[in-house]
This record gives C-alpha cells, structure tokens and sequence, in this order.
C-alpha cells in the first residue's frame, strides 16, 4: 500500500464533482425515464380504479424481490468488473460478464416458474388481513402471470447494462431506456384501454405492454453489443469456457451481497405486507402511489452508487489507494449536499399527486402525499448510507452489508414492524416514518466499519495472476 496522502480537505474540487456528476446524471436520467415507465403504468392503471392498481403493484412488490436478487448479481459481477477496467485487463471482464450471465439465468428461471405456476399463493402474502383480498388477487393473478414472459429479455438488459455502465459507458443505456420506456407508453396506451381497435385488455394490456418493451430492449442492447464490441463482449462458445476460480471469488462476494440485499429486501416486504393489512384497496393502491412518484427522486441511489463505484472502484484498479482513500472522503461529504438537494426534489413531487393519480380515491391521494413527505425528507441520510455501502463494494468488502443489514434489519426493524402492527392502530404513514429512523444508527455503524479500511484493495492485481493460469479456457 502507498503511503498516505496527508490532507485535511473535506471537499474536493469542483472538477472532481462534475467528473462525478458526468458519470452519475447520465445514470440517474437513465433510471428516471424507468421509473416514468413504471409511473405511466400506474397513471394508466389508476384510471381503472383502486382494486386493479392494487392488484398490478402488490405483483410489482414481488417483482422487486427478483429485481433485487438480479442487482446483486450486477454488484457482485460489478465490483471485478469495475477494477478489471481500470486494470484494462478485457480477459478479467469478460469472466465478470459470464458470471453475471449464469448467476442471472438462475434467477429468471426462479421467477418466470413463480410468475406462472403459484402466482396467487405468492401475492397472497401481500395482502393478509385486507378486507378487499380475493377481489385484488384476481387482478393481481392476470398481470403476474403474463409478465413470467419478460425474464429473459430482462436478464439480458440488466447485464449489458449495468456491465456498460461499470466500464463508463453510461450514456448507451440511456437512449436505449428512451426508446424502451416510448415502446411502452404506446402499448399501454394501446392494450389497456383498447385504442386502435385493438382488444381492451386492462390489467393484462399493462404487463404485454411491459413484455414488449422488455423484448425491444433487449434486442438493442444486443445489436449494439455486438456492432461496437465494448470489453467484455463474449462469443456464445465463452459461457462455456469458465475460469471457475475467480467465479468462486465473485461468488463469495455474491452470497455476501445477497444476504444483506435480501435482509433488506425481505424487511420491505414484510413491512408492506402490514402496511396493506390497515385497509382495503385504498391503503394498497395509496402506498404504491407513493412508491411509484418518489421513484422519480429515489434516482439520486443509482447516482451516487455507479459514480462511486466507477471513481473508486477504478482507482483501487488501478492500485491508486491514497487517491481511493482521498476521493471516498469527497465523495460522501459531496453525498450530503446531493441528499438535501433530492429533498427539495422530492418535496416538488407532492404535487404530482392530484394530477397523476387523480381517479384514486381521496383516501388513497391522502396516503401517498404523506407517504412521498415522509420520504422526501429521509432522502439525505438514504443517499448517504447507499454512498457508504458503495465504497465498501468497490474493494470487495461486502462483510459491512451483512453487518449493517443484519442489525439493522434483523435486530429493528422487522421486530419493530411486527410490534407496532400488533399493539398499536398507527396508520401505514406513521409506521413507516418510525420504522425508517433506524437508517440513522446504520450510518454510525457503516462510518466505524469503513475507517477499518477494509475495502481498500486492488482486486484487479489480485486476480489477474490467476487468471492467466487458467488463460487456456479464455481462448477466444
């Protein structure tokens, strides 16, 4: 390790933020026009009353379970594919880009078999106690079942892209989003309500339409991969042609990355199990309101995690540490700025309420203007906490998500969630902005974890010895 560079500067310079800021707006307007997709879906999905919305987003929860399963993969490839990039080592990426492959057909086989064969005993699970249960499930059952069809198409998008993304290439993805999210704008424009003379399909019009755009997608995604031929591009013959060791490596921090991913996840879900047990269809299709508006300010996450992890990751690549230990102290004090200013974001939002969800009843605009406050105002201390676990990622150290996740999650909030719903008749706002106060001792505890500097490796350097071993199943 380099000698420490001795410095007091607590903020870096403006051309470092911009640098930052060049890698993470194109991130964030790339996730943006996603999440204006998943808010079309519900805008057009709302004007067929609360009942159908719920249906369609208690099935959206469970595809966040998958999603989040599918995220992990990308990190965990993400964090050898960052630093082979800085290494310049093509041979390194393209394992990190087989992994992510196979690890993702695993997934997708997992949740195309879910969507299609037990859809409504899984979205059972959502709605326990609601009083309007059987007739959200019928609605639910439909979309579920057509949407199976979308994992393959998914899988491939998701590694391309985010595989783009951790080499720098952050702009590709981003017009290929725009086209997807026009692709399904103009489906569900047409198969929900039934324009153009074709069927009126409601609740299933809205998940063809996603299967469309999904396919389309992944068809660009892949003529541009094979056209411009970035790094980690393989031939088909090369998913077979595995270098089992460094794929033991990503698969170590894989399991690590999961397990606090899945903590995390899990708690969501049990959380907004319960939030939907304090009501009727009004509650559901209010919190899901909610979800799908801050989804347009929770874009700040996918900001502040892929600059992180491609400034420090390619350091760390490059065997730069001082530099890595430096611009991590940039980052994060830079973090808190960036969290105050999707606050205000946030806030803005609220008045998007009335005008997107309009056809909801009062009742359930009520809950999502609250729900949306409620998160506007946490969102300096979520995107810090999200700049804290990149950093750690970026060196290979996944041991601090297990650690923040396991108590945090475990030890607070799922205990704390299941207490409140059992002893008191808080509304679902209310139980949310309590539960979320236990983000604050996460940050403490990830701030004491990173000054062991854990994460300050160069894995690249690591691996690339070992790979050349095994250099006989990377012919190309």
């Amino acid at each position: 390790m380099t000698a420490r560079i001795q410095t007091n500067k607590q903020f870096g310079p403006m051309e470092f933020y911009v640098r930052a800021l060049k890698i993470a707006v194109p991130v964030m307007a790339q996730m943006l026009i996603q999440n204006l997709v998943s808010l079309i879906d519900n805008f057009m999905v709302a004007g067929l009353g609360d009942i159908k919305m719920s249906g369609v987003n208690i099935t959206g929860q469970i595809i966040f379970t998958f999603m989040v399963f599918m995220n992990t993969i990308c990190m965990a490839g993400g964090i050898f594919m960052t630093q082979f990039s800085g290494a310049e080592d093509k041979e390194g990426m393209r394992q990190s880009f087989c992994f992510k492959l196979w690890a993702g057909f695993f997934v997708v086989i997992a949740f195309s078999l879910a969507c299609m064969m037990i859809p409504r005993q899984i979205l059972g699970l959502m709605v326990r106690g609601n009083s309007q249960a059987g007739a959200i499930l019928d609605e639910g059952e439909k979309y579920m079942r057509l949407i199976g069809f979308m994992g393959i198409p998914w899988v491939l998008s998701a590694m391309i892209s985010s595989s783009l993304r951790e080499i720098g290439e952050v702009k590709v993805p981003l017009v290929i989003s725009i086209v997807a999210t026009l692709v399904n704008t103009f489906f569900n424009w047409i198969l929900i309500y039934g324009n153009l003379g074709a069927p009126r399909l409601e609740v299933q019009g809205a998940a063809i339409a996603t299967v469309i755009a999904r396919s389309v997608e992944a068809l660009i995604f892949i003529i541009y991969m094979l056209k411009k031929k970035p790094p980690f591009t393989i031939r088909i013959l090369n998913l077979f042609r595995v270098n089992l060791r460094l794929f033991g490596e990503i698969f170590k921090k894989a399991w690590m990355i999961m397990f606090s991913e899945m903590v995390w996840a899990i708690a969501e879900t049990i959380t907004t199990a319960l939030y939907n047990g304090r009501g009727g269809a009004d509650v559901v299709s209010g919190m899901s309101a909610s979800f799908a508006i801050s989804n347009l300010f929770f874009v700040a996450f996918s900001g502040i995690i892929t600059a992180t992890a491609v400034i420090i990751g390619k350091n760390l690549g490059r065997g730069e540490l001082d530099r890595a230990r430096q611009e991590k102290v940039w980052i994060l004090n830079g973090a808190k700025i960036f969290g105050l200013f999707f606050t205000a974001v946030g806030l803005l939002c609220m008045f998007l309420v009335p005008v997107v969800f309009r056809n909801l009843s009062a009742h359930a605009q009520s809950i999502c203007r609250r729900m949306v406050l409620v998160m506007a105002l946490y969102m300096p201390v979520w995107v810090y906490i999200n700049g804290q676990f990149s950093v750690s990622r970026a060196g290979g150290d996944t041991m601090m998500g297990i650690l923040v996740d396991g108590i945090g999650n475990l030890g607070f909030v799922i205990p704390g969630i299941f207490i409140m719903a059992k002893l008191t008749d808080m509304g679902p706002v209310m139980m949310y902005a309590i539960i979320k106060s236990v983000e604050i001792p996460k940050i403490a505890i990830a701030h004491f974890w990173l000054k062991k500097e854990k994460w300050l490796v160069n894995l690249a350097a690591q691996k690339k010895s070992e790979i050349k071993q095994d250099n006989k199943f990377l012919e190309d």
